[in-house]
C-alpha cells in the first residue's frame, strides 16, 4: 500500500511542478507580448500617420509559431469599427507568389502515360509552351504572334515573357491596368496580348513585371488541373495550409465581405478603390486574405520545419531560384540586376536557399507586404490604403513598408539579437 501512495504523491508533486511552470510559462509570455506589443505599436502607428492609412493588421511567425497578431486602427471610419485580427484585406500582388506553388503542387503531379509503354508522365513542365500548336493553351486565345508561341510556364513565372509593360517598341504597357481595357474580360485581355509580338530577342532575356502574366498562369492552371483556378489552389495550397477564410475579392463596396475592410483612397489620390475588376486579377492581384492567414502559407513554403512544407525542399528551391534574366538597360542603371525568382522578390546575387524572400503588392486602396526570412521569420503587414499621389509618395510607401519589418526586429531583439528570449512562445500554425 505505502509504495502506491509514493507513487500517488510523486504524481501530485509532478502535476503542481508542471502547473507552476506553466503559469509561469503564461505570465513570461504575457510580459513579452505586452513589451512587444509596445515596440510595435510606435512604429505601425507612425507609418499609418506618415501614409494616412485608416487601418493596418500585422502578424508575426517565428520558428513556425504565431508569435504577434495585431489590428491598428479602423477598419471602417464611417462606424469607428476597429481592424481586428481576423479581418480581411485585398493582398493584391501577394496574389502571386500563391499562384506560383500552386504551380508548383502541379510540377510535382504525375498522369498516366498517352502511350502504351510510358511512364508516368508529369502533369507540367516549368519549360514547356504555352501557347500555339502542342502548347499548353494551344490557339484557344487566338493565333499568337511573333515569338509568342516559345513563351514557356518558367518565363511567366519570372516576368521574362519577352512582352514589354512600358508602352516601348509600339508594344502596349501591361493591359491589366491599361484605361483601353479597363472593361475587358480575362479572355479578352490574354488574346489581346496573344496577338503583341514580343520585344526581347527571346523569351528569358530580360525581366520585366508583367501582371498579364500571371493572368495566363491561373489558366494553365486550369488547364491542367481542370477546375477553375480558385477551386484548384483551395484545394491544393490553402486547405493543406489550414486556410479556410481567404477568397477571390469582389469589386464594389456592396461586394465586401462581413469581416472585410473597408478600402480607402490615399490623400489627394483621384483612384477609386471600388472601380477597379479585382475578381478579374484573381491569379496576379484577386485574394482577400488575413495576415494570420497568409503567414499560415509562409510558413509552409518557408523550407524550414516544423510545420511541414506543402512542396518537396527541391521545389521551393527551385521556385525561389532567382532568374538569370536582367532588367532592360539602360532601364536602371547602374543595377539590372531582377532582384526576382518564380513569384517571389529575391536578391539576384544570393544563392537560392541562402537568402529570404518576399512579396509587394498594391492596388488603390491597398498596400500589403510579406517576407520569409533566413532566421526562420514569416512576417505579413496589410493596409487598407496606398499612398499614391504623387508617385514619389507610393515609392516610399512601398520602401517604409518593407523598412516597417526590420525596424520592428531589430528595435524587439534589441543587442545582441535575443530573438528566443523577446518573442513569445506563440502557437503553432
Amino acid at each position: 500500500m505505502f509504495p502506491r501512495l509514493n507513487e500517488i504523491f510523486r504524481e501530485t508533486i509532478d502535476l503542481i511542478a508542471a502547473t507552476v511552470r506553466g503559469l509561469r510559462q503564461i505570465q513570461l509570455d504575457w510580459a513579452r507580448y505586452l513589451a512587444v506589443a509596445v515596440i510595435i505599436r510606435r512604429f505601425v502607428e507612425q507609418f499609418m500617420t506618415v501614409h494616412v492609412v485608416p487601418g493596418v493588421s500585422v502578424a508575426i511567425a517565428y520558428k513556425g509559431r504565431l508569435v504577434f497578431a495585431k489590428g491598428y486602427g479602423y477598419a471602417d471610419t464611417s462606424t469607428n469599427q476597429p481592424v481586428t485580427t481576423n479581418h480581411l484585406f485585398r493582398i493584391a500582388s501577394l496574389s502571386k507568389p500563391i499562384t506560383a506553388a500552386a504551380i508548383f503542387t502541379l510540377l510535382e503531379k504525375r498522369r498516366p502515360p498517352l502511350e502504351v509503354g510510358q511512364g508516368w508522365v508529369p502533369v507540367l513542365s516549368l519549360d514547356e509552351k504555352v501557347f500555339g500548336q502542342g502548347g499548353i493553351l494551344g490557339t484557344t486565345y487566338g493565333t499568337p504572334a511573333s515569338g509568342v508561341d516559345q513563351i514557356t510556364v518558367r518565363h511567366l513565372l519570372e516576368h521574362t515573357s519577352g512582352w514589354d509593360r512600358n508602352g516601348q517598341d509600339n508594344n502596349p504597357p501591361d493591359p491589366m491596368f491599361d484605361s483601353s481595357h479597363i472593361n475587358d474580360t480575362q479572355d479578352q485581355l490574354i488574346s489581346f496580348m496573344v496577338q503583341q509580338p514580343i520585344v526581347d530577342p527571346a523569351p528569358g532575356t530580360h525581366y520585366r513585371y508583367l501582371n498579364v502574366g500571371y493572368l495566363i498562369l491561373g489558366r494553365v492552371i486550369e488547364a491542367r488541373s481542370g477546375m477553375p483556378y480558385a477551386d484548384y489552389v483551395r484545394q491544393a495550397v490553402l486547405a493543406p495550409c489550414g486556410i479556410q477564410d481567404m477568397h477571390i475579392a469582389g469589386n464594389t463596396l456592396a461586394d465586401r465581405r462581413p469581416n472585410e475592410v473597408h478600402y480607402y483612397p490615399g490623400p489627394s489620390s483621384p483612384h477609386n478603390p471600388y472601380a477597379l475588376l479585382v475578381d478579374r486579377m484573381d491569379a496576379h492581384g484577386g485574394w482577400i486574405a488575413s495576415p494570420t492567414d497568409l503567414l499560415r502559407f509562409l510558413v509552409r513554403v518557408d523550407r524550414f520545419a516544423p510545420p511541414p512544407d506543402i512542396l518537396s525542399s527541391p521545389s521551393t528551391l527551385t521556385m525561389v531560384t532567382p532568374t538569370t534574366a536582367t532588367k532592360p538597360s539602360p532601364a536602371t542603371p547602374p543595377n539590372n540586376a531582377a532582384n526576382y525568382a518564380k513569384g517571389w522578390g529575391v536578391h539576384s546575387t544570393v544563392a537560392a536557399g541562402q537568402d529570404n524572400y518576399w512579396h509587394e503588392g498594391n492596388i488603390a486602396g491597398t498596400e500589403a507586404f510579406f517576407v520569409r526570412t533566413t532566421d526562420q521569420y514569416c512576417v505579413a503587414l496589410l493596409a487598407n490604403s496606398r499612398d499614391d499621389t504623387p508617385q514619389a509618395n507610393l515609392d516610399q510607401m512601398m520602401f517604409d513598408v518593407d523598412r516597417l519589418w526590420w525596424d520592428i526586429k531589430e528595435a524587439v531583439e534589441s543587442k545582441p539579437p535575443r530573438p528566443d528570449l523577446a518573442w513569445p512562445t506563440g502557437s503553432p500554425l
